[in-house]
């Protein structure tokens, strides 16, 4: 308790201390702006292009370190504000919506030969990611804004699981298991389902809340030790799996409780006849 006064107090006393989140934040946003220039070197690099692409998409995912940290900070100075909810959505547009779109509308022009009209369609594809993720983020805002208590569960897949769906498909392919050039094709497809599914009302577990409520559910501790396991045996591929599997865990959850909500319903009916 001494220690936690202490501490309290010497955020009081420097004031630079709040500043901390939004810098993290800036962090975020420079990552995104990176991702994007380097995406673009594909056109000019030395480097094999594929190798152009992989980096852009690891420079994506590690900006969710600043994403996440962020937030952290916020709590620990206790600099949670208005502004720093705006500036958190706009950096995540930045890194988690148009670097990825971005990426994925110049994979399908650099690594495949075709027509303007199939190359205005494999960007209008990316283009519903991106309307996606801006739409998603602009209701993130309002339920902010609006909601008093967060929830430990998303309405609509969140912007940054979207972007590492993306990233990390890029990454596996990049290890020559699978050609990406051929992949340049399927994803923007894939990007624009993860569009849709930002603007849905499928329900998805905040990762960050769960992970810290593992200390009070063991259920959950021992599936994040399986899921740490897989990682260290598989790397890339468990990390792709596990990854994808959350983009699927919306819809599942949602047509689980539709059968739940049905079976119980008539249940109701069954036991109002008899």
């Amino acid at each position: 308790m001494f220690v936690k006064k202490q501490f309290k107090a010497l955020i009081e006393r420097n004031r630079w201390f709040k500043s901390v989140p939004n810098a993290l934040t800036l962090c975020n946003s420079v990552c995104g702006f990176g991702a994007i220039l380097y995406t673009l070197q594909a056109y000019a690099s030395p480097r094999g292009v594929t190798d152009v692409f992989a980096i852009s998409a690891w420079i994506i995912l590690f900006a969710m370190v600043f994403d996440a940290l962020d937030g952290f900070a916020a709590r620990i100075f206790n600099a949670a504000s208005m502004k720093g909810i705006q500036m958190d959505s706009l950096a995540d547009m930045v890194t988690f919506g148009v670097a990825p779109a971005t990426l994925v509308a110049i994979m399908a022009h650099h690594l495949q030969p075709m027509s303007n009209t199939q190359y205005l369609l494999m960007c209008g594809l990316a283009a519903v990611y991106l309307g996606g993720a801006a739409l998603r983020l602009a209701t993130y805002n309002v339920h902010a804004m609006l909601e008093k208590k967060s929830s430990d569960k998303f309405t609509g897949l969140p912007t940054p699981g979207a972007a590492a769906a993306i990233c990390s498909i890029i990454i596996f392919c990049n290890t020559g298991l699978y050609p990406l050039t051929y992949l340049s094709l399927a994803l923007p497809i894939y990007a624009a389902v993860l569009g849709l599914l930002m603007v849905s009302s499928f329900p998805y577990v905040h990762v960050g809340k769960w992970l810290f409520s593992m200390k009070r559910n063991k259920r959950r501790l021992v599936l994040f030790l399986i899921f740490f396991l897989a990682v260290f045996m598989f790397k890339t591929a468990a990390v792709v799996v596990l990854i994808n599997l959350y983009i699927l865990s919306g819809p599942a959850i949602a047509l689980w409780n539709k059968l739940k909500s049905v079976s119980e319903t008539e249940n109701d009916c069954k036991s109002q006849i008899a």
